[in-house]
């Protein structure tokens, strides 16, 4: 009887962990939405799930430019794979830094777009770094759950 009980506590404390996705963001050159673009460009996920990001092309790395209050910000090396846990609820918006004039940007939500407002006011201080394609952050505001 002990060790049913035991058994059943662990397996609901690892049942959450278990059932986390690993959302994988592919950074390309050239993408559904024209060049250099994260795709899928919006991810939808739930706390405790992974983005892992993959440079299919050189030259790419990810850095987050906003991120839910109390999470970490983070920055990948450049060509290599990075894995960010999301351990926030809220949206985190991230670009490539070598191709953030031509708008390579894209944003997680986590449950609850609770942030949402702090995203809108840095996106709007992003933009005019946004030489080519601006319209992209825009758009992807606009998939937002709000």
């Amino acid at each position: 009887m002990k060790f049913s009980l035991a058994l059943t506590l662990a397996l609901s404390f690892a049942a959450p962990a278990a059932m986390a996705v690993d959302h994988e963001v592919k950074m390309l050159n050239y993408g559904k939405d024209g060049g250099m673009v994260f795709e899928p460009p919006v991810v939808k996920a739930a706390v405790g799930d992974t983005v892992t990001f993959v440079p299919e092309n050189s030259s790419h790395y990810v850095q987050s430019y906003v991120v839910p209050e109390g999470a970490g910000a983070w920055k990948s090396k450049l060509d290599e794979k990075w894995t960010v846990t999301l351990d926030k609820e809220g949206i985190y918006l991230y670009y490539c830094p070598p191709h953030l004039m031509m708008s390579m940007i894209g944003l997680v939500q986590v449950g609850k777009a609770s942030n949402l407002e702090a995203v809108e006011a840095k996106a709007k201080k992003l933009k005019p770094k946004l030489v080519m394609k601006g319209d992209r952050l825009d758009k992807y505001l606009a998939d937002i759950d709000k």
